[in-house]
């Protein structure tokens, strides 16, 4: 029987090999390239893996964002450096104990970075490929070239806390309406008032659970990408700042070695989206995108200046991933925990001064009547 298979096999096409195989989506792609010599040969065409890519991020159907990725190595490498998400369990290995104790004995370049590394980094030379999807279907897709606000001799970015809102830069290149909405025909639960929704968190626990995000960032220079975002979200609050608002937390651990005394920051990346009356029926069913945004902050929740940001960014394209999801989300919830850790040291060390300055000061008060009367 298996004599028989082989010889089926082989007297089929290429054609037919290479049209079962564009069927396939990336990871099974990937498996069936180990599965036969022919396979193998017929995976490594760069049209494969485009429509892998395009299927999954949208954005890259741009003219721009393909002329880029086959600047960068072509799909195929594309797809092998953004699926897998980055994974980063160095958390605990560092001694918290120096970075809250002596702070006095940071250096400058602790501080503000290595200005020597920071002039082989363009701001130019990074590019945002953004894809949002709602039960598997995509809602946006935004490209943004460069950071804003970070030329080579802008001191005010470098010093600066590290942000970019892409709504705001992305809409200005953008063909496409700038507005993003969700309504019920995307699958939205219709919301009869916002009393209810805050009861039973319909809406809320909908967006959890279907939101996806993905935040490629490509250094132009280097020739490497890497996906930033968390696929689906870390956490939110609903109901802030009004009302009316949803916020939704994704990001990633990265590494900050010898670039922060805290050797790794998170890059948080938020989805904001506020509920829009519908008119006329009196039921609140859209949601508007208002913020789409991404920041680094260090372990004390500090924000990371723009300086940093852009060495941290460049280690982070070539820094430890995982297709493992689970692996994934243990490393987001390992720095949760190291970070609540290192705030509940903190007051407690806090809560230790402020108890030894009361005694001091009610000694000094004893020790000044005692003396007086």
């Amino acid at each position: 029987m298996s004599m028989v298979a082989i010889e089926s096999m082989a007297s089929l096409s290429t054609d037919v090999f290479y049209d079962i195989l564009s069927r396939l989506d990336g990871p099974s792609l990937a498996a069936a390239a180990c599965a036969c010599a022919t396979f193998c040969s017929i995976s490594r065409e760069e049209r494969l893996w485009e429509n892998v890519c395009s299927s999954m991020w949208p954005s890259t159907n741009r003219e721009d964002v393909k002329s880029l990725i086959s600047l960068i190595g072509g799909f195929r490498k594309f797809y092998a450096d953004c699926f897998p998400l980055i994974v980063n369990k160095e958390v605990t290995e560092y001694q918290w104990n120096g970075y809250l104790e002596n702070p006095e004995e940071w250096t400058e370049a602790e501080y503000y970075g290595d200005t020597v590394e920071l002039e082989s980094i363009s701001p130019l030379d990074f590019v945002s490929i953004v894809d949002i999807r709602y039960k598997d279907k995509t809602i946006c897709s935004k490209v943004l070239w460069g950071i804003p606000n970070a030329n080579g001799s802008n001191s005010w970015f470098h010093n600066c806390p590290f942000r970019i809102d892409l709504l705001n830069y992305a809409a200005r290149d953008d063909d496409s309406e700038s507005e993003v909405t969700l309504t019920v025909s995307d699958g939205l639960p219709p919301i009869t008032s916002m009393e209810k929704e805050r009861k039973d968190g319909k809406l809320w626990k909908e967006l959890r659970d279907d939101l996806r995000l993905s935040w490629i960032v490509v250094n132009r220079k280097v020739k490497q990408a890497a996906n930033l975002a968390s696929w689906s979200p870390l956490g939110g609050q609903r109901h802030w700042p009004t009302d009316k608002d949803f916020v939704i937390r994704f990001g990633s651990v990265l590494p900050a070695k010898d670039i922060l005394p805290c050797q790794v920051v998170e890059c948080i990346l938020i989805m904001k989206f506020r509920v829009v009356n519908t008119e006329g029926e009196g039921v609140e069913t859209t949601l508007k995108l208002t913020e789409l945004s991404m920041q680094l902050e260090d372990m004390e929740g500090a924000h990371v200046n723009g300086r940093n940001s852009l060495l941290i960014l460049k280690e982070a394209l070539s820094c430890r991933r995982s297709k493992n999801y689970s692996e994934v989300l243990e490393s987001c919830h390992l720095y949760s925990k190291v970070q609540s850790e290192l705030k509940e040291e903190k007051m407690r060390n806090e809560s230790r001064i402020d108890r030894l300055c009361i005694l001091s000061g009610i000694a000094a008060f004893v020790t000044f009547w005692y003396y007086i009367l």
